[in-house]
Parts: C-alpha cells; structure tokens; sequence
C-alpha cells in the first residue's frame, strides 16, 4: 500500500458492528473484542449475544441502532436474503457506511447487493471467509474479498485479525465465485470420504480404522497434482490435456468400478454416477487418450 492508503488504514474506525451471531459471528465478534475495538451486535435471537456481551460487546435493541452504532458493519448471515429482511427497516441509516457481508450466496446474488447498497449510498464489499469458525482469528485462516479497493484499504487494519484478507479486484461477484469454487471442492470431497467410508464399512472395517487411510489421500492429492505439472493449470488454460500419466479410458474404467462395487453393497450410487457420467462423455467425444483433466469439457457444456 502506499502513504495515502497507510494513512487510510490507520484512520478506519475501531467500533465495528456484527450482524449475525452463529458460531461464525460469534468467533468474530470475539476475535474484534481481543482486538480492543468496540463492537455493537445483534441477532434475531438475543439470546444468543449472551456471551459475548458478557466479553465486552454491546447489544443493540434494533438492526437501525446497530447500523448506527458503526460505520463498518459485518453481516455473518444464512443468505442474502437474511440481509434484506433484517436492513430493510434499517435503509434509511446506511448512507455512508461500509456493508461487509460475510455471508454464504451466489455471485449473482452479491452483484444485487453491491448494487442494492449503492442505492442507499453505502458502500459494499463481499467476502468469502476459508475456515471454520473455530479457526476465525488465526494464523490458517484466509478470506477472499472483492469490491472498491479503496474502501478494502480502509477498513483493512479491523478486517486483517480475522483472517489473512486475500482481494480479488473490484468486482463484487469474484469474491464469492472463489468461495463457491472452495465449496465444490470441499464439498465433494466430503461426500466422497463418506462414501468411501460407506463403502469399506460394508467390508466390515470401522470408521475409525477407514478414515485415517482415506485422509491420508487427502492430504496427498495436491502434491500429487501439483507434481504432474510446474504450474498447476497452466495446460488446461492453453488447452492441452496430455495422456502420458493418465488418461481418461483409464480413470474411466476406474469410475465403472467404482460404481459396480458400490451397487453390489447396496449403497447410493448418485456420486459415482455423477463421477462416471464425466468421463464417459469425454470418451464419447473422442478423448478416451486424453488426460483426465478433459472432463473439464463436458462440465463447462453439458449436453
């Protein structure tokens, strides 16, 4: 950053107001508290700033008493339409703030929002928080943001404790688009461990005994990925998908096991489908010699 922007920085307001008090806003009203700002919460059940109030925060009576209390205020809601519901009777008071809404939608979705809050001459930035709530406020945990780059300067100094800021660039969907592509992955990385486990379960082997062999994997697939190429996606950019490791007949016949295996132990075969419907369209197209990675085809135009 530059002297003008330092300056900004130091200048960004020590009172915050959280919006939202699920284990996420809770970690990070108490994360701003140990950072000695005063923060102002509220949420739709009291009841649930107990503890935080006790540690220092102040609850508001209202959404428009918490949105004048600040000038940043942190939304850690279900959706955006949780935004809606609960600023609408608060439009009024936005002019001049900053909305930082940490909450979970679509890119659409923050579009709308950045455009919403314009309307009431606030400003907006969206944010994708990369660690669970536990982690809010150390060393692991990240969250991408994107919006007006002058106002992320602003409020960076309030904003870097509770995780490592990651700015993607002023359009307001990046931000979640990069958070909805962590969840893709995450998510169905999840579901594949509970089917794997699923499926060693139906060969008598305890989850306990299952998980740690299948999180080893896990925690090998990017150095195994990352160790077929020098820059990870620089081929699939210039789209090249050489077969001299990997191709997709072979991963192929590996998903048509996959799926046999799990139907003789009677389990939900809809992930295994899924999986097997990629490879064998990019088979169909022509590519069984290809490497895996032209399955992106079929994803980016399904028929």
């Amino acid at each position: 950053m530059n002297e003008q922007q330092n300056r900004d920085t130091r200048q960004s307001s020590s009172t915050v107001t959280v919006i939202g008090l699920g284990p996420m806003g809770q970690a990070m009203t108490r994360t701003l508290l140990a950072g000695g700002h005063r923060v102002t919460v509220w949420n739709r059940t009291a009841a649930r700033a107990d503890g935080v109030v006790s540690e220092g925060a102040t609850l508001a009576e209202t959404p428009r008493e918490a949105v004048e209390a600040s000038d940043l205020i942190i939304l850690s809601l279900t959706d955006y339409q949780a935004m809606y519901d609960i600023l609408g009777s608060a439009a009024g008071s936005l002019a001049g703030r900053t909305l930082v809404n940490l909450s979970s939608d679509t890119p659409d979705r923050s579009r709308e929002a950045a455009t919403w809050a314009a309307g009431h001459n606030a400003t907006f930035l969206t944010g994708g928080v990369m660690a669970p709530a536990p982690m809010v406020g150390t060393d692991a945990a990240y969250i991408y943001y994107s919006g007006p780059e002058e106002v992320m300067d602003r409020h960076l100094a309030v904003l870097t404790p509770l995780g490592t800021p990651k700015y993607l660039g002023e359009e307001p969907g990046l931000a979640q688009m990069m958070y909805q592509a962590h969840l893709a992955v995450f998510l169905t990385t999840l579901s594949g461990l509970m089917h794997a486990t699923a499926m060693l379960g139906g060969a008598g082997m305890k989850a306990q005994e299952a998980l740690p062999e299948l999180l080893a994997l896990t925690d090998s697939i990017g150095d195994m990925l990352r160790a077929g190429e020098a820059t990870p996606g620089a081929a699939l950019d210039a789209g090249e998908h050489p077969g001299d490791l990997s191709t997709v007949t072979m991963m192929g016949a590996t998903s048509d096991h996959i799926v046999d295996t799990s139907t003789s132990l009677g389990l939900d075969i809809a992930l295994p489908r899924a999986v097997q419907a990629h490879y064998r369209r990019a088979i169909a197209d022509g590519h069984g010699g290809d490497n895996w990675t032209r399955i992106i085809d079929g994803i980016r135009a399904p028929r």
